[in-house]
C-alpha cells in the first residue's frame, strides 16, 4: 500500500465516524467494494483499515442492520478473525462488539459464531499467547458479552476443550492441546493486569459468567492446576491489590464491580473445593480481613450526605447514584455470602489466631454481624460458639451489641 493510497483511505476512515458519511458510503455500495478486498488482499494494513471504516459504519443502527444481514459479508468479516495481524484481528473484534450490542442482530452473530467453531480456538489463541493489550481487552469484551447473550453458547465454549477428539492420536494430541478456556481467560487475565484495570474487569466478569453454571465451576476446579491458578491470581488481588487497608474508602466506588466479579468466583471454588490443598484454612484469615473491609468501605460509600452538592443536583445524577447503589449492594450481597461461607469452617484455632493478629477484633466481628445478621443468624450463632471457647468477654461483648445473635441453648 503506497503511502499517499494509505492516506487517502485513512482519511476515509476517520471520515466515517459522521453518520452522513457512513450513509454515502453504503449508498456507493462501499461494504461490497470492501468484501472483495478482504477476500483477495493479503495486504495487512489495508485489510485493518476496510474492517475499521465498517466498524465505524456499524455504530449506526440502519447501516449495522444492513451490514449483518448480508450472509456472505458476515462469513468474511468472521474470517478475519482467523488473521495473523493484531491490528487487523482488532478491528473485527471492535466491529464483533459493535454489531453484538445491537438488539436486533447480536442473535444473527451469535449463531454464525456458532456455526464456525474453529473461532472459539482462534479467540483461545489470541488469549493464551497475545502480548497486545488492547487486542486482549478488545477480545475479552466480545467473549463477555457473547457469554451474558447466550448461555448455550458459553457452555459449548466451555466443553470444547474438555476432551480430546476419540480419533486423534496420542502424540498429536500431545504436540497440539486442545485450548481450554479457563487458561486461556487466566492467561489474558495476568498480560491485562497491570496495564488496564478495565481489562481484568471484563475478564473477571467472564470467570464469574462461567461460575453461572455447573460445567464453568467444573472447567475451573476440576483440574488442580486450574483451579490453584484461579484461585491464586484471584486471591493475589483482593489481598494485595484491591481495596487495601491504606486505601481511602471511596476507591471501592472504582472497584465495586471488579471485586464482586472475583469474590463471587473465589467463593464459588470455595463452596466446591474445600478439600483442596490450596484452599488451606490458613487463607481463610486474609480473606475475612478483605471481605470486612470491603463491607466497612461499602458502609462508608453508601452514606449520603444529607445536603451536600450531589443531593442538590438533577435528576441524571440522581440516576448515577442509583446504578452505583445498585452494584454496591451486588458487592455487599456477594461479599456477605462469602463471609458466611467462610465463618462456617472456621475452627478454634483459626479463630485464636484471628483475635492474635487482629483480623477477628471486636470493631471487625461487629461490622461483620452488623451485616450478616439476621439473614445468616445461624451461621453468626455456630462463630459465637467457636468464639466463646477463645476469648468469653468478647463472645458476651457481642452477644449484648447484637441481642438477635444470642446463642439458643
Amino acid at each position: 500500500l503506497d503511502e499517499e493510497m494509505e492516506n487517502e483511505i485513512c482519511r476515509v476512515w476517520d471520515m466515517s465516524m459522521d453518520e452522513d458519511v457512513a450513509l454515502f458510503l453504503q449508498e456507493f455500495k462501499a461494504p461490497d467494494i470492501f468484501m472483495g478486498v478482504l477476500a483477495k488482499s493479503r495486504c495487512p494494513r489495508l485489510r485493518e483499515i476496510c474492517v475499521g471504516i465498517l466498524g465505524n459504519m456499524a455504530c449506526f443502527q440502519e447501516i449495522c442492520v444492513s451490514i449483518s444481514s448480508d450472509k456472505n459479508l458476515g462469513q468474511v468479516l468472521l474470517h478475519c478473525l482467523y488473521d495473523s495481524d493484531p491490528p487487523t484481528l482488532l478491528e473485527t473484534s471492535r466491529l464483533l462488539l459493535t454489531c453484538l450490542s445491537q438488539t436486533e442482530v447480536a442473535s444473527v452473530w451469535v449463531e454464525r459464531i456458532r456455526e464456525h467453531p474453529a473461532i472459539y480456538d482462534s479467540i483461545c489463541f489470541i488469549m493464551s499467547s497475545s502480548t497486545n493489550v488492547d487486542l486482549l481487552v478488545k477480545v475479552g469484551e466480545v467473549v463477555d458479552k457473547l457469554f451474558d447473550l447466550d448461555e448455550k453458547l458459553m457452555l459449548e465454549w466451555i466443553r470444547n476443550g474438555a476432551v480430546q477428539p476419540l480419533d486423534q492420536p496420542q502424540e498429536e494430541s500431545e504436540e497440539q492441546p486442545a485450548f481450554r478456556i479457563v487458561p486461556c481467560v487466566l492467561e489474558a487475565a495476568k498480560q491485562v493486569r497491570s496495564e488496564n484495570p478495565e481489562g481484568l474487569d471484563v475478564y473477571m466478569h467472564i470467570l464469574q459468567l462461567l461460575t453461572t453454571v455447573d460445567d464453568g465451576i467444573q472447567a475451573i476446579v476440576q483440574c488442580p492446576d486450574t483451579g490453584k491458578d484461579t484461585w491464586n491470581l484471584l486471591f493475589d488481588l483482593v489481598c494485595h491489590e484491591f481495596c487495601q487497608s491504606d486505601d481511602p474508602p471511596i476507591i471501592l466506588q472504582e472497584q465495586k464491580t471488579v471485586l464482586a466479579s472475583i469474590f463471587s468466583v473465589l467463593s464459588a471454588i470455595y463452596a466446591s473445593q474445600a478439600e483442596q490443598e490450596y484452599l488451606k484454612i490458613e487463607k481463610d484469615l486474609p480473606l475475612i480481613d478483605s471481605l470486612i473491609r470491603v463491607l466497612q468501605n461499602t458502609e462508608h460509600c453508601q452514606k449520603k450526605p444529607e445536603d451536600s452538592a450531589e443531593s442538590r443536583t438533577g435528576e441524571t445524577k440522581k440516576s448515577d447514584l442509583t446504578q452505583d447503589d445498585f452494584h454496591l449492594k451486588i458487592l455487599k450481597d456477594i461479599s456477605c455470602e462469602f463471609l458466611s461461607i467462610i465463618f462456617q469452617v472456621l475452627t478454634k484455632e483459626t479463630v485464636a489466631q484471628g483475635l492474635k493478629e487482629g483480623q477477628l477484633s471486636k470493631q471487625k466481628c461487629s461490622c461483620a454481624f452488623q451485616n450478616l445478621l439476621p439473614f445468616y443468624s445461624p451461621v453468626v450463632e455456630d462463630f459465637l460458639r467457636v468464639l466463646r471457647e477463645v476469648d468469653e468477654t468478647l463472645a458476651d461483648d457481642l452477644e449484648e451489641a447484637f441481642p438477635s445473635s444470642k446463642v439458643h441453648t
